[in-house]
């Protein structure tokens, strides 16, 4: 099979069928064999009896529905866990991502052989809400991963060689980040297509402020898997051992100081009576809190087997 375009959608009962021709459009003008797998996250809506509906016109067309609302990061593990084409396509359902960019999409996968593209949208139809914390996230993400040459790292149309999305794991909300996931996992050649944004038709964003500090966030939890992942010990050992031992000169001194003073018969006030005591002695707890957080770290990193159990309540295939 060529591809596999993978749409994870939540209330886009009005745009489906729509999306649907346009999709089947293009790959019949290409004479791609393909499937479609649509993805619906809990929705609230008619959008699983219109993709039933479809499945029964077209047999090109598959199915996933959760049973309730788990986020995009979920929908997209779920379909490209499903995915059996070469190549892997997503896009979103609200027909802000074209069909027509599939074909050159498929070209720089199957003939350049990119491990990934990624779509930017150049010229956005989004309100200054959301387009401008989208460049200061567009930047903030660039600089940390390390990935200069993308601009839309968010960008719902996105093309994967189909070895991409079988060795990355998405979850949580890190589908924002998942040209880093592919970088971390060892594929490195990343390109990036201007893709057409169109204005949204039916319904309403999904976007919100939460949105933008939740990437950051996600961001920073990337960056520190990424990073110490695999060796929590490495950084809150460090940091445990480097308060530990400031709390523990500081107050080796204070006794030295207490000592000294006795035997010159300046008995003076207690240690306890002084602030650098305390301050002495909180540095040592926090030290060893971090030790400990690190070592705990180190017998529980990434080994929950339940993350990406999801409740799917029924299935088209």
């Amino acid at each position: 099979m060529d591809i596999s375009v993978v749409i994870p959608l939540y209330n886009e009962e009005e745009s489906l069928p729509e999306l649907h021709a346009w999709i089947k459009r293009v790959m019949d003008v290409n004479h791609f064999t393909y499937e479609i797998i649509f993805i619906n996250d809990g929705s609230t809506d008619r959008s699983w009896k219109v993709i039933e509906d479809l499945s029964k016109k077209d047999e090109n067309v598959r199915g996933i529905m959760f049973r309730r609302n788990y986020g995009k990061s979920p929908a997209l593990f779920c379909g490209f866990k499903k995915a059996k084409g070469d190549v892997v396509i997503t896009m979103d359902a609200d027909l802000q991502d074209s069909p027509d960019e599939i074909p050159e999409l498929y070209r720089m996968i199957a003939e350049e052989k990119y491990d990934l593209v990624s779509g930017y949208k150049q010229k956005r139809y989004d309100p200054l809400s959301k387009t401008i914390p989208t460049k200061l996230f567009n930047a903030t993400a660039r600089k940390i991963s390390g990935i200069d040459n993308l601009h839309d790292f968010n960008c719902g149309l996105k093309a994967y060689n189909n070895e991409v999305v079988k060795n990355i794991e998405v979850y949580g909300e890190m589908h924002r980040y998942i040209p880093y996931l592919a970088k971390n996992a060892g594929f490195t050649k990343i390109g990036e297509k201007v893709v057409h944004h169109q204005a949204r038709k039916y319904g309403k964003s999904k976007f919100g402020i939460n949105r933008f500090f939740n990437g950051y966030l996600d961001l920073l939890t990337l960056w520190f898997l990424t990073n110490f992942g695999k060796k929590p010990m490495h950084v809150f050992g460090l940091i445990g051992s480097f308060v530990f031992l400031i709390g523990f000169v500081a107050l080796c001194w204070l006794c030295i100081d207490k000592i000294i003073n006795l035997c010159n018969g300046n008995y003076g006030d207690l240690l306890a009576d002084h602030a650098s005591f305390y301050i002495a002695l909180t540095a040592l707890i926090l030290g060893s809190q971090f030790f400990l957080a690190g070592f705990l770290g180190d017998l529980l990193s990434r080994q929950n087997p339940n993350r990406n159990d999801y409740q799917i309540e029924k299935t088209i295939d």
